[in-house]
């Protein structure tokens, strides 16, 4: 079985063509032996006219053809989808600014952006153009041009993001609604919008949101292309995946190799021109994508940023190392600890792993329904594995190039292929990468329930519908549950509401037999009943989600979890412990124990339940020393004097070691998160502080330096000024010399220097550990400490480069 495109006579004027018929579509009948198909063939909107000179009837009917969709829709529908968008761009801008600059890392890039065209096309770090993200520039890009139009604001970087996430849900329609009914599109975008981790990271400034936009879109060619041996879609397929490589590197790549299987499998054409196709959409996408690329690797490195994030300045092992296979294996070159593996029982954010593992979570197929990760993605999980296998076994004798059939296939790969390798990838995982799984649960979700929805009246089909909503409200009751302090009666009543509702959807077909009209209601009533019990509980933690303040390179969507092992909370309400703290109530709940050693005042200790506990005192990060501060009013990290030292040197393939430092913890010059050498958030910069280092700044090329992009973050966007962020992310990259900085110096292209204090406490400097050596920022740190005059400002170290000392 097949689908063709209906088309009207060629020649036809583009505003007339709704009005031919649409072929008839079979219904199902459940009094014939021989039932209808669960997916019957659905008509493709009509074909117009192709060409330039069509668009301007195109232009002239696009108002009255965006409200009343296509024409064999019920006039219901187009306002129903209209009023979903609104609703999901309204959930994602309410409140957005509460979020400050979110994560400061890419704010400060954003900003940089926006006063230099060299650093919008390079994504850089600083608008004197020292170091690049460690990340390609493509979703810098959406946000720097917003704000060079509306200027720099929380809300001018965060609202593109916003808007991509309502128009993500309105691609996911349209993708599902190519073969499926109006319902089975709008089910599928009402379930991405609330998706817990979906609402975080459209409200967020990481890549995600572009990546997953762009991935949809990829999805939407794809099964366009399918459809009649499109060469255009296929190209504009490999398009997308371009630029989705340019947003996020070989994370766009996840879902690339089982759409290229499934085209040269199904797509109705001959083997040798699928082929062709294929090959074609390879070259747009190796176009697409690696123009950036080649001018980045061809121009002189000192005609350009470093590449940040890299050990080699070279942004193809940045590509294929830290932000690709490294990801996978664990052996990220440049990451947290320079590469090497952490010592047996220190533990990074993300998770405990034994006997000296990396510290990102327990790997294994049960690692998207885990803990930490369930509640952020895993609520429809269930359904969409059961709706998927149910679509593969009902389209089983379809033909091969069966629409439906390669709509499942093309969302089951999506699903799968990245599931897999989100659920065993052992290098760094956060559980907001989850955001990448979102549409692919939420389109098969929507196909698979149009499809039993209609096949109710048949008794197996009935049963499957009825066990996956059953399935679906038992694992949210289980998922509640991890939360008990948050809305203890949405648990309860998603149960039984599900569990209700399975039950009357099971009995339909037997009630329908004795009355035709009881069997309706009851299957209409059940419908809605089960609808808001299978949404009920993403729904309550995705406005969880928008309530709460996200802040940092480590958030987590939704309340805090019990037993939560990640850092979870970090910068946001509903936190849990670091790394493995219990948050049951807002506001952190209760911390759990601090990682040890070295970090002063970090999540450690009893936050009250569900009160302003904020980071309570507890032992620092590795290296020796207990934090003492904690301010516990406001949920906010005052002070913290511990220290210590920092992560002993261990020994990686190379012979290096991960360097440690001294430090005595404390803020920068105000109340900072900060934590974990400063990776977690940039420091919160006090007006006299911002007003130092802006005095004169237009003297000199970077107003200051900091080790660690983060920490330069927090006072290049309180200050509006270049600041050098040595090191990059993690402060590890060897992006310049001590030679190189003295030369610098010399120039005097650098006045302030940022030292002990601030954001970076007990991580990524100082004097390497045992069997390790001294970073190149350890080396400028002790040189600068060693010649320049002092200033200190609350608990922050700032070095005049143009004061030496005698």
């Amino acid at each position: 079985m097949t689908t063709s495109s209906y088309s009207p006579p060629a020649g036809e004027p583009w505003p007339e063509a709704a009005h031919y018929p649409p072929p008839e579509v079979p219904g199902p009948d459940p009094v014939r032996s021989d039932p209808a198909p669960l997916f019957p063939e659905q008509p493709l909107p009509p074909a117009g006219p192709k060409g330039f000179a069509s668009w301007p009837d195109r232009l002239r009917t696009l108002p009255a053809r965006a409200w009343r969709g296509r024409a064999d829709d019920p006039r219901w529908v187009r306002p129903a989808l209209l009023a979903l968008l609104a609703a999901t761009a309204v959930l994602y801008l309410w409140g957005l600014s509460a979020s400050g600059w979110a994560n400061s890392f890419y704010s400060a890039a954003v900003q940089a952006g926006s006063q230099s065209w060299k650093a919008f096309f390079f994504g850089s770090s600083d608008a004197a153009n020292f170091i690049t993200v460690d990340k390609p520039p493509a979703s810098l890009w959406p946000m720097a041009l917003s704000a060079r139009i509306f200027g720099l604001s929380s809300w001018s970087v965060l609202a593109p993001q916003a808007l991509m996430g309502a128009a993500t849900v309105g691609v996911l329609y349209a993708t599902v609604r190519r073969r499926f009914s109006p319902l089975g599109g709008l089910l599928a975008g009402a379930a991405l919008a609330l998706t817990p981790v979906a609402a975080l990271m459209f409200r967020f400034n990481n890549p995600d949101a572009l990546l997953v936009l762009l991935l949809t879109l990829a999805a939407y060619g794809m099964v366009r292309a399918v459809e009649a041996a499109g060469t255009r879609w296929l190209v504009f397929t490999g398009v997308m995946f371009g630029l989705a490589f340019l947003t996020k590197t070989l994370a766009a790549f996840l879902v690339l190799p089982a759409f290229a299987v499934i085209y040269l499998v199904v797509a109705p054409t001959g083997l040798w021109r699928r082929v062709r196709q294929t090959l074609l959409a390879g070259a747009a996408l190796l176009v697409s994508g690696g123009w950036w690329v080649a001018v980045v690797e061809l121009m002189p490195a000192s005609a350009r940023p470093y590449i940040g994030g890299s050990q080699d300045n070279s942004f193809l092992s940045l590509t294929f190392g830290y932000n690709g296979l490294g990801r996978v294996d664990g052996n990220e070159r440049g990451s947290v600890g320079g590469g090497a593996r952490m010592p047996a029982g220190v533990d990074l954010p993300g998770g405990a792993a034994p006997g000296g593992g990396r510290g990102w979570g327990q790997t294994g197929l049960t690692r998207m329904f885990g803990t930490d990760i369930g509640g952020q993605i895993a609520w429809l999980l269930p359904a969409a594995l059961i709706l998927l296998l149910a679509g593969l076994w009902a389209t089983r004798r379809y033909g091969r190039a069966d629409t439906a059939r390669a709509a499942f296939l093309v969302w089951g790969g999506w699903l799968l292929s990245t599931a897999l390798v989100f659920s065993f990838m052992s290098g760094i995982f956060h559980q907001y990468y989850t955001v990448a799984l979102a549409p692919a649960v939420a389109a098969l979700v929507g196909m698979g329930v149009d499809g039993l929805w209609r096949a109710r009246h048949r008794v197996p089909w009935a049963l499957v519908l009825a066990g996956t909503l059953a399935v679906t409200a038992v694992w949210a009751f289980v998922l509640l549950g991890r939360s008990s302090g948050f809305l203890p009666w949405l648990r309860w009543a998603v149960l039984a509401g599900g569990l209700l509702a399975a039950a009357a959807l099971a009995a339909g077909p037997f009630v329908g037999r004795v009355s035709g009209r009881a069997g309706a209601r009851i299957a209409s009533v059940a419908g809605l009943v089960g609808l808001a019990a299978a949404l009920g509980g993403p729904a309550a933690y995705a406005v969880d989600t928008v309530d709460s303040p996200h802040t940092g390179s480590i958030v987590t969507a939704g309340p805090g979890v019990k037993g939560g092992s990640g850092p979870g909370g970090m910068g946001h309400r509903g936190g849990k412990g670091f790394p493995g703290g219990n948050g049951n109530g807002h506001w952190f709940g209760q911390g759990g124990p601090g990682a040890p050693g070295g970090q002063g005042g970090f999540t450690g200790g009893q936050g009250g339940q569900g009160g302003q506990q904020g980071f309570a005192p507890g032992q620092g990060f590795p290296g020796g020393g207990t934090g003492d501060g904690g301010d516990r009013a406001n949920g906010r990290h005052e002070r913290g004097t511990g220290g210590g030292t920092g992560l002993p040197g261990t020994q990686d393939p190379e012979g290096t070691g991960t360097d440690g430092t001294n430090s005595t913890g404390g803020t920068a010059g105000g109340p900072p998160p900060g934590g974990m050498g400063g990776l977690l958030d940039g420091p919160k910069v006090t007006d006299e502080v911002a007003a130092m280092l802006k005095e004169n700044a237009d003297r000199y090329t970077w107003a200051a330096a900091a080790i660690g992009s983060q920490t330069a973050a927090g006072y290049q966007l309180a200050t509006g000024e270049p600041v050098m962020a040595l090191g990059g992310f993690n402060g590890t990259d060897p992006s310049l010399t001590l030679a190189g900085f003295q030369k610098y110096v010399q120039e005097g292209k650098v006045h302030w220097f940022i030292g002990a204090g601030g954001s970076r406490r007990g991580f990524g400097g100082g004097a390497g550990g045992e069997g390790g050596q001294q970073s190149e920022s350890a080396q400028i740190e002790s040189w600068v400490t060693a010649h320049f005059t002092a200033k200190t400002i609350g608990s922050t170290t700032f070095y005049d480069l143009t004061a030496p000392t005698s």
